[in-house]
């Protein structure tokens, strides 16, 4: 059963049959949005199959591929920040049961953590330390290993550093230099293929999206952030925020974030680095890369504003996007970044 995409073939005989078993800890990366995770796990998948094919794709019939399937396999473990498990396992009762909550019960609660703790490191350990089911191999996915605090991470180092027998680490990540060194030099690296702009149209096409419902420029060929982009209904906030940051001197920054903050602030962030990218690519080149439709605002906004300011507030834009990975007041860290924003148009050149 092969579950992989089709950008994703051509590497699977060389990492599942030689690969592999070079190591025991393998860092998957590669552009966000192109199935690092996906890959991974069906790597996991077939490496836990008890009848894999002739082509090592999982079987997706014996009793392993189903434990895999139902999440419930005892020689596999997934490990993830706080949030994104929720974020993953919320069925549709949790999510009615929580929105029934009153605000105070919910601003009460401790906010999940972005983050992976080394609290969550040390529970690894019976994991890792005890014997598998039926003395096989294990298989520890880390999901993204660049959200592991400098705690954590250095905890995992040492599991990576004295591996026990028949474990295998995965760490996942689209941000290879977020990792610590120590640790990406103790891992086999694998960087998987990103697809053509032919693939991505084909892939979309398939999965029942039209090309010209986006511009795919916007998201670098990486075909899951359209997906997710369209099913999730991200177009009418990112309009929003492009309309507004369009007239900065019209521009009401608490309005703005209180209409934004439950949106994910990485995203936001990376939507307002596309924007002034443009703006600082008009000032030099008197290009537009990524919104052409706003030429005309673009242009008067790069006619007011200082070269070096627009440059710098474009630079401090990766501190930002730094930030939105951790617990932060979503609200505040809008208004602030917004009112940057602003601060930025309205220094006016000689």
């Amino acid at each position: 059963m092969n579950q992989l995409y089709p950008w994703q073939q051509s590497v699977w005989p060389q990492i599942r049959n030689h690969v592999i078993t070079k190591a025991q800890a393998f860092i998957f990366s590669g552009r966000k949005g192109i199935g690092q995770l996906e890959f991974s796990e069906y790597l996991a998948q077939s490496l836990l199959c008890e009848q894999p094919t002739q082509a090592q794709f999982a079987c997706g019939s014996c009793r392993s591929c189903q434990w895999f399937e139902q999440g419930t396999h005892p020689n596999f473990y997934r490990l993830e920040p706080e949030a994104l498990l929720v974020e993953s396992d919320l069925d549709a009762t949790q999510a009615l049961s929580d929105s029934k909550q009153s605000s105070e019960d919910t601003n009460s609660k401790k906010k999940l953590s972005q983050q992976i703790t080394i609290d969550q490191i040390r529970h690894l350990d019976q994991f890792l330390y005890l014997s598998g089911h039926q003395s096989g191999r294990k298989i520890l996915l880390i999901h993204p290993a660049d959200c592991m605090n400098v705690s954590a991470a250095n905890a995992m180092l040492k599991r990576i550093e004295e591996p026990p027998p028949q474990v295998l680490f995965f760490l996942v990540t689209d941000r290879l230099q977020a990792l610590i060194p120590t640790i990406v030099s103790r891992c086999m690296r694998i960087t998987l293929p990103h697809p053509d702009r032919l693939s991505v149209k084909n892939w979309l096409h398939q999965e029942g999206i039209e090309e010209n419902s986006i511009d795919l420029s916007w998201f670098g060929t990486s075909p899951q952030l359209v997906k997710r982009y369209l099913e999730a209904g991200y177009s009418a906030y990112y309009v929003e925020l492009i309309e507004k940051i369009s007239s900065p001197m019209q521009l009401d920054p608490i309005t703005l974030a209180e209409k934004l903050h439950k949106q994910e602030l990485s995203m936001i962030v990376s939507w307002l680095q596309k924007w002034c990218y443009d703006l600082v690519s008009f000032q030099i080149l008197g290009r537009v890369y990524y919104h052409h439709r706003y030429e005309a605002a673009i242009k008067t906004i790069v006619a007011t504003t200082e070269p070096k300011q627009l440059i710098d507030f474009w630079k401090r834009l990766a501190q930002f996007q730094q930030w939105s990975r951790h617990s932060l007041n979503a609200r505040l860290f809008l208004e602030e970044l917004l009112f940057a924003y602003i601060k930025t148009c309205s220094r006016i050149s000689n």
